[in-house]
Order: structure tokens, then C-alpha cells, then sequence
């Protein structure tokens, strides 16, 4: 690793944030080299980095799931082969399993009062966050508290794990000096570099967590706006931005059903035959078709009105595609036959599916009676509607050295308690963001 020359000397307390995101058409599929559309959406999680009291230890606190642990740096294994100066130059392209299970004992220690099934969440959030902070951490730095706050549905299909890779990779980065604060007169193409180097290594995170993740949610987490994603095994992913994405209203729809990334995605797997492999295809053709039409300028003018209907129904047979492969889940289809009986909008699920989130295109003529009706009785049957519109900003970086001179102004109750995340219920605007 090499560290970045910059007019910006890096504070010892700052935060990062990074969106989720929604797959607006090509899940799954894209695991198989096809094309992939995704967007940011609003919901952000945060990382607090501030000096640890003991200068040898580092403390993950990880609120919104109840991890709280803390690992004496010095404990460490740090003469993995792998950590060696001559292997860490290439060490970004592939996930290290020898390093990852000499991790994983220490990642192990962690959350031993939980029932199993929460303790082995906690144990691969430990083990990504120890995998990203060996490989890019200094192994004489001082000791830090990394603290994480989210607003993105956890298991829900919004890309949350990989916001939180995103943020722990972009502070890991910024401490060791291979990226610079995005004030420090970076020119587009170091700040386009900086913002890669995030996505990579916060992809490696991923992969500590769901095994064979396809990386469009961390490249859309880091990039922001909107991408065309592509995996090119064995080579680095295509990511393409789309600059010319529609602000169109959405719903968010929760089924509050959890599942596992991982898990949908061996199953998705294990349903591919001969016959259904076409669907592959058949998804690849309509994310194509949404790029194009996305890309044509409808959504402004007399045209509006067409292209939005368009847009919906090419949704909506992605949704069918992705059902026959076996991705849905009851509740899912209940969200649409909801959706569809009102003459809301056109729904798809976002994600790995089996659960998860739903995203619903707003049909232009739906009146707020009828979306309020709606809400009522998704309310009534323990889903959660969040509105919500598409191309958020991506991974950010706010300076904390002088926070507790900020004025307190409006906070959310999640941060109320917390003197470190005053500010952040004002928005963005206090935040700095690499131009690419």
C-alpha cells in the first residue's frame, strides 16, 4: 500500500457514510456476468472513527445489532504471509481464505452470551471488519473506536452490508494515507481512483459475509447516482455510471421477512437447469431494455407518461423472471397483489429476494388518498413503507475534530444520546464527497 500525498492533514476523529441501494432491474442474473442496474437510495449508514482510550486496541461498535467487542491489536495474527509488504500490492484482487480462517477465531470471540443464529451474524460482521482493518490497518497505528449507526434495513435487500463495508474501507483507507480527504485538490480521475479502491476492498468485506456476493451493492454504494454493473470473471467488474437516471418517486416495502444473501443466492443456483437457465437471458434482455429507455430522455416532456409505464412494466416482468427462479416469497407476492389491487404502481423485489424489500415505480396518476390507503394496510399486516426516490450520493466524509462545538440542531432519536453524531439529521450538506 501507498500512501497518498495530500494538502489535507487527516483529524483523528472523522465519520464516513455510504448509501444502500435498490436493484431497479438484473438480480441475480448479474452473479452470472449479466448486467446489472442499480441506484443509491436516502438511507445512509454512518461510521464514527475516534481514538481508542487503550492505544493497542481496537473496538467495534456496531449498535443497531448489538455488537460490541473489542480485540488487543497486539493479539493479532499479523505475520500471515499474506500481510507481507511484497504480497499486499495485489492483495485488493481476490479474498485470502488462508488469512480469513486465521482471522476467524478471533472474529469467534465475540457475542458468546447470544442465541447461535444472532451470534453467527455478529461473527462474520467480526470477521469481515478484522479482514478489511489486517489488510489495509497499521499494525503499529494507534488504537481506534470504530462506531456504526445505519438507517438501512438490515436484511432487507438494500445493500446494508455492503454500506457498512463501504464506510469501514473508506476510513481503513483514509488512516493509512492511500486515500485523501476529498478536499484535498484531488483531480477527477485520483478521486475516481480513491472511490475504486473503497468499492474493491469493501467488496472483499462483502465476501467475508456472503461468500459470492456479485459486487454491484458495494460499487453503488461507493460510486452513488447509478450504475451499470457487470461482473467480468476472472478481470475487475465493468461499473458504468448512468448520469442520465430520472428522479422518479418510489416505495420502499419491508416485508420485515429476513433472509440470507448467501443462502438465495445457492438457492437460485441450485434451481438452474437446462430450462431455466434462459431466464438468465431473458433478465439480461430486460435490463437492457431499461438502460435504453432510461437512457432516452422520455421521462421529461409530453412522453413522461409513456416512458414511466414502460419503465413499470419491464419491472414487472423482471419480477416474474426472478419468481421463476425460484427468488420470490410469499410475502413478496402479497406486497404486489396489494400494490397491483390499488393501481399503486408496478413492483418488483429488490435483492437477493426470498424476503427483503420490495420497490414499487409510482404510477403518475395515483392520488395521495389511495397510497395512504395502502400504507394503512400494509401497516395492518406488520409490513414497513418507506418513500424514497432514486440516485443518492455516494460514500462521504465529514471531519469530527471540531463536532462538540457544532450547534445541536434537529437530531433523529437514534443519535439523540451520542454527542459524536450531532449534525447528521441536517443532511449532507456539512459532508464532503470525492468528484468523479
Amino acid at each position: 500500500m501507498q500512501s497518498t500525498s495530500t494538502n489535507k492533514e487527516m483529524s483523528s476523529k472523522f465519520m464516513v457514510s455510504a448509501p444502500g441501494k435498490v436493484i431497479l432491474c438484473g438480480e441475480h442474473a448479474s452473479v452470472y456476468n449479466k448486467p446489472a442496474i442499480a441506484a443509491a437510495i436516502a438511507p445512509r449508514s454512518y461510521l464514527l472513527v475516534a481514538p481508542s482510550e487503550d492505544p493497542r486496541a481496537i473496538v467495534l461498535d456496531f449498535r443497531d445489532i448489538g455488537l460490541n467487542h473489542a480485540w488487543d491489536m497486539d493479539a493479532l495474527p499479523w505475520d500471515h504471509d499474506a500481510l507481507l509488504p511484497a504480497n499486499r500490492s495485489s492483495y485488493v484482487n481476490t479474498l485470502d481464505t488462508s488469512l480469513l480462517q486465521a482471522i476467524l477465531p478471533h472474529a469467534s470471540t465475540v457475542s458468546n452470551n447470544l442465541p447461535e443464529a444472532q451470534r453467527k451474524i455478529h461473527i462474520r460482521s467480526a470477521a469481515a471488519f478484522l479482514y478489511l482493518f489486517m489488510s489495509l490497518g497499521l499494525r503499529d497505528g494507534p488504537g481506534s473506536v470504530y462506531t456504526l449507526r445505519s438507517f438501512v434495513p438490515v436484511g432487507a435487500g438494500l445493500g446494508s452490508s455492503a454500506s457498512v463495508c463501504v464506510c469501514w474501507s473508506a476510513a481503513l483507507l483514509l488512516q493509512n494515507g492511500t486515500v485523501a480527504r476529498p478536499d484535498a485538490g484531488l483531480d477527477t480521475m485520483c478521486a475516481k481512483g480513491h472511490v475504486e479502491a473503497i468499492s474493491n476492498w469493501a467488496f472483499l468485506g462483502e465476501r467475508c459475509i456472503h461468500g459470492d456476493p456479485s459486487g454491484v451493492d458495494n460499487a453503488v454504494s461507493a460510486g452513488g447516482d447509478a450504475v451499470l454493473f457487470q461482473r467480468n470473471t476472472p478481470e475487475p467488474p465493468r461499473i458504468t455510471p448512468i448520469l442520465s437516471l430520472p428522479k422518479l418517486p418510489m416505495l420502499l416495502i419491508d416485508t420485515k421477512q429476513e433472509r440470507s444473501t448467501e443462502d438465495q443466492i445457492k438457492k437460485v443456483r441450485a434451481n438452474l437447469c437446462e430450462g431455466t437457465e434462459r431466464y438468465l437471458d431473458d433478465i439480461e434482455e430486460l435490463t437492457n431494455s431499461v438502460l435504453e429507455l432510461i437512457s432516452s430522455g422520455g421521462f421529461v416532456g409530453p412522453d413522461k407518461i409513456h416512458a414511466v409505464r414502460s419503465l413499470g412494466d419491464l419491472m414487472s416482468q423482471n419480477h416474474r423472471l426472478l419468481a421463476l427462479l425460484g427468488a420470490s416469497h410469499p410475502r413478496l407476492e402479497r406486497i404486489i397483489k396489494l400494490v397491483d389491487g390499488a393501481g399503486i404502481g408496478w413492483t418488483k423485489l429488490t435483492g437477493a429476494g426470498g424476503g427483503g424489500c420490495t420497490i414499487t415505480l409510482l404510477n403518475p396518476d395515483v392520488t395521495d388518498e389511495t397510497k395512504q390507503r395502502l400504507e394503512r394496510q400494509l401497516n395492518a399486516e406488520g409490513y414497513k413503507l418507506y418513500k424514497t426516490s432514486l440516485g443518492s450520493k455516494g460514500v462521504g466524509f465529514r471531519d469530527c475534530s471540531m463536532v462538540e462545538g457544532d450547534p445541536i440542531g434537529d437530531m433523529t432519536e437514534e443519535f439523540t444520546a451520542d454527542l459524536e453524531f450531532k449534525g447528521i439529521a441536517r443532511g449532507l450538506k456539512d459532508w464532503m464527497f470525492w468528484r468523479t
